[in-house]
């Protein structure tokens, strides 16, 4: 298996970035195998889903209605509403494989590869990329 980490800057309020570009560079020319996607960390997940056409936008915005940020939350250090980040990883999940042929990801069409930081508290994010050939 052929690992390496990479360190995002998400800024200080909810953010996605968009990490395609930096896992297709780590796949490029390894031929055939699966592609692991991982994000170490309690406040933040991975997402596969359409950019540009503002869908990242919403899926901020809805993680929002789904968790408010107000202080209903046991978990309560950090930034108010700050429980809340710990409960979006159940539902954007902490890791993704996508399968690789010919030094390539089998992205759909329209797929990228989101890292969903929703956490006002930490800015800066690692995601480890793993390549496990066929």
């Amino acid at each position: 298996m052929l690992t390496t980490e990479i360190t995002v800057q998400t800024g200080g309020s909810p953010a996605t970035v968009d990490i395609t570009a930096a896992a297709a560079e780590f796949v490029a020319g390894r031929g055939d195998g699966l592609l692991s996607v991982y994000v170490p960390h309690a406040t933040a997940g991975v997402a596969l889903m359409e950019t540009g056409a503002s869908s990242d936008e919403d899926l901020l915005e809805h993680l929002d209605v789904l968790f408010p940020r107000d202080d209903r939350w046991h978990h309560c250090h950090g930034a108010r509403g700050h429980g809340a980040d710990h409960l979006i990883p159940a539902f954007v999940s902490p890791s993704v494989t996508i399968p690789v042929v010919d030094g390539r990801m089998t992205l759909g069409t329209w797929q990228s590869i989101l890292l969903v930081d929703p956490n006002r508290d930490n800015r800066t994010r690692r995601v480890r990329l793993s390549f496990l050939a066929s």
